[in-house]
């Protein structure tokens, strides 16, 4: 038996899940006797699955259904192993799963294969990148015809107003805070300093620093899985939808990241306060791929009520020292921790793409060597500056034609997403503004 199984008598079920092109987890329930056959074999699904719609419906005329059968893929276990799913009520196993076809070799329309191959790059150059993310969500009780704040387990108050780095916020929510950890530790995710931020019972978690960029993707994936079930295992939603509510922030995905060499000196770092070249041509590299990867920081129809001005979700093309007003912010502090933090991401995205869509515009100004445009000062939102596609279609048309975009990403995948979001574009527009809510509320 796997040793995990060993460890965990108590385990009843277990799943295997991989995370399709939207981030939602696609795979099967099985009693826990046959575990060690999925850890040793794998297991099989249609790799139509890893294309379906946020409704978890077929994509029109995909080449994987009729076309082709609707054939088969092979999904073996990631280095991840199993682990516990602590917001389930019976002793459950989850192990990630990623597809292959039937010969080996990685089916690239899997988005953790996508960042795989943007790694690949960062290796053949003797690169490794080094990735944090931090992730805001609302707590929300959806149990009425609108979103509310959560009652306060503690008061029995709902708390009625933003509260940024309020003590009393999370206090508010200690049991639910404490137990989040607890799983967080049990699930060897790094969760490190959590935070109340500026919306109605909305929070924000950072994921530590990793110079594994794939496990930094798979923390993100699954932190907000076991954030969601968690929140409804204490009564309440907790949803990372880019923007609920009109009046208020929405929730954003920013990514901090440096680069190190083969002797793990930063690369970004050449002991001055603005840091190296190489930090420069990745920024660079960062402007340039914006526009044509938006679709991918904003994949939704709700994202695109986040892009308001003055609300810290940047849409100008932009970078700046020590400026969370600007796409791209350069932190200040000691000069070997000089890094690149990119802002344009909502909550909503799929953490495996975010994060290949980010790393691969850095990897081509690395390669390209080009300085950026001059870094601005003040306030991003009242400048005159280049800005992404502000609109669904115009995002879905620039990621499908966008040659950075192609640089980043197989032509396989560009094809998928493209068709998955304009067949949801298409019926999205048919619903109100509440009826997205309630579909995107739980599956982003």
């Amino acid at each position: 038996m796997h040793e995990w199984l060993i460890e965990n008598p108590n385990i009843r079920t277990i799943r295997v899940a991989a995370s399709d092109l939207n981030g939602v987890a696609r795979g099967k329930r099985m009693p826990v006797r046959f575990a060690d056959k999925v850890a040793t074999d794998g297991t099989r699904f249609p790799m139509s699955v890893l294309n379906l719609d946020i409704w978890g419906e077929d994509i029109d005329d995909s080449p994987f259904v009729m076309e082709s059968g609707d054939r088969d893929g092979v999904l073996k276990p990631t280095e991840r192993g199993f682990m516990p799913m602590p917001w389930l009520e019976n002793a459950s196993g989850l192990l990630p799963i990623w597809m292959y076809h039937e010969d080996g070799r990685p089916f690239m329309g899997d988005p953790r294969h996508a960042l795989a191959e943007v790694e690949k790059r960062y290796k053949a150059r003797g690169l490794t990148p080094v990735v944090a993310v931090e992730l805001e969500f609302f707590l929300i009780d959806d149990a009425g015809k609108r979103l509310r704040v959560p009652m306060s387990p503690r008061s029995g108050k709902r708390r009625v107003a933003g509260e940024i780095l309020s003590l009393r916020a999370l206090d508010q929510f200690d049991d639910f805070f404490s137990e989040l950890y607890d799983a967080c530790e049990a699930m060897d995710i790094p969760a490190d300093t959590s935070i109340s931020e500026a919306g109605l019972g909305q929070f924000e978690i950072n994921l530590m620093h990793q110079s594994d960029a794939l496990k930094a993707a798979d923390d993100a994936w699954l932190f907000k899985m076991l954030v969601k079930g968690m929140a409804r295992k204490h009564g309440f939603a907790a949803s990372f939808m880019a923007k609920p509510y009109e009046d208020y922030a929405g929730n954003g995905l920013h990514m901090h990241f440096s680069v190190l060499d083969e002797s793990g000196k930063n690369v970004f770092d050449d002991g001055s306060s603005t840091g190296s070249d190489m930090l420069r041509h990745a920024v660079n590299g960062c402007l340039n791929g914006m526009p044509g990867s938006t679709l991918i920081f904003a994949p939704h129809a709700n994202s695109y009520a986040r892009f308001v001005p003055g609300a810290h979700a940047p849409t100008g093309i932009a970078w700046a020292y020590e400026n969370r007003t600007a796409a791209i912010r350069i932190p200040s502090g000691p000069p070997a921790a000089r890094r690149i933090e990119h802002r344009l991401a909502g909550g909503d995205v799929n953490p495996y793409l975010s994060i290949a869509a980010v790393l691969g515009a850095a990897i081509n100004g690395i390669e390209d060597g080009a300085e950026p445009p001059a870094p601005i000062s003040g306030n991003a939102y009242a400048q005159d500056l280049p800005s992404v596609p502000m609109t669904w279609k115009d995002a879905i048309d620039a990621f499908e034609t966008n040659p950075e975009t192609a640089r980043i990403f197989d032509v396989e995948l560009i094809r998928n997403f493209v068709m998955t979001k304009r067949q949801e574009a298409q019926y999205m527009s048919e619903l109100s503004v509440e009826e997205q809510t309630e579909i995107y509320l739980d599956t982003v």
